[in-house]
């Protein structure tokens, strides 16, 4: 298992040569919807959102970095390009591209509202995920966001989360497959019964670590469970598992972290970060906070 950070692969198809402790496209689109959120604290300008998802994808490519739209991302920004409309936009979306960067969504609505809860993501998500399953990833991983930072117990936190995926299934084009909160069930029992390096095999045999949002988000979930208060172990064996590592661990790491307290990581870890990429996570989450009601 991955104890620290590491520099990616010279050899990496999509990002090269990256230094120890960069972030990845996960945080820099969740950040973007932040940084909305916090602009307007009111009203959600989805054709804003669009438009900067399209400037922070023209600037990964300057910067040498290639592909890291998601393929559900790409796909509703170039309809949105050619003037399709937004609730159309996203209809084929049903990755996990939502779910990591909706994290600000929970720091930002607090639980006491569910229907609310579950409005703003698929509000938020729509425009490139408009699919009953990857809205109700989207919203399973926000609302446990907000359940751990209202301070329920783990439990009850993942109990907030399953019935926010099950109410978001109402929403958006009905995608065929398993359930998504009934996968999350799942996983959640495989995340109970195993650790570590065991979980790790448990998870790519039993729950799967693609894009597709039916293993990615599931997969969280079990790492989530298995590490409960260990944030730090939590986003360390989500990125051991391969496939789409780095959103696993960065949907499991918000989640964890938001249940657990800033205090769940090493305080040198955070700083490295926030050195490393120049940011300032602490300003952002607090306020986020300031608009939670």
């Amino acid at each position: 298992m991955i104890e620290s950070f590491q520099p990616s692969s010279p050899a990496h198809p999509f990002a090269a040569g990256l230094a120890a402790g960069t972030v990845t496209d996960d945080t820099e689109q969740a950040l973007i919807l932040a940084e909305l959120l916090l602009e307007n604290h009111e009203i959600f300008d989805a054709r804003r959102y669009a438009r900067k998802l399209l400037e922070w994808e023209q600037s990964v490519r300057q910067r040498g970095l290639f592909d890291l739209l998601g393929p559900s991302t790409k796909q509703a920004l170039l309809n949105i390009e050619l003037g399709m409309d937004l609730e159309e936009s996203g209809r084929s979306g049903t990755t996990n591209g939502a779910a990591m960067r909706i994290a600000p969504a929970g720091i930002r609505w607090p639980t006491h509202d569910l229907k609310g809860l579950v409005h703003h993501v698929v509000q938020i998500s729509a425009i490139t995920h408009n699919t009953s399953v990857a809205l109700s990833a989207a919203a399973a991983v926000a609302a446990v966001v907000s359940a751990g930072i209202e301070g329920l117990a783990l439990e009850d936190a993942l109990d907030f989360g399953v019935r926010a995926g099950e109410m978001a299934q109402n929403f958006g084009d009905p995608t065929p497959g398993a359930d998504l909160p009934a996968r999350i069930v799942a996983a959640m029992e495989i995340g109970r019964a195993h650790e570590g390096l065991e979980l790790i095999d448990a998870i790519i045999e039993k729950v799967g670590t693609s894009v597709a949002s039916q293993e990615s988000v599931p997969a969280a979930f079990a790492v989530l469970v298995s590490c409960r208060a260990d944030s730090w172990s939590a986003c360390r064996l989500a990125a051991s598992l391969g496939g789409d590592s780095d959103t696993i661990a960065a949907m499991a790491g918000a989640m964890s972290g938001a249940c657990n307290g800033s205090a769940s990581f090493p305080a040198g870890a955070i700083e490295l970060v926030e050195t490393k990429n120049s940011l300032d996570l602490k300003k952002v989450a607090f306020g986020l906070m300031a608009l939670r009601r």
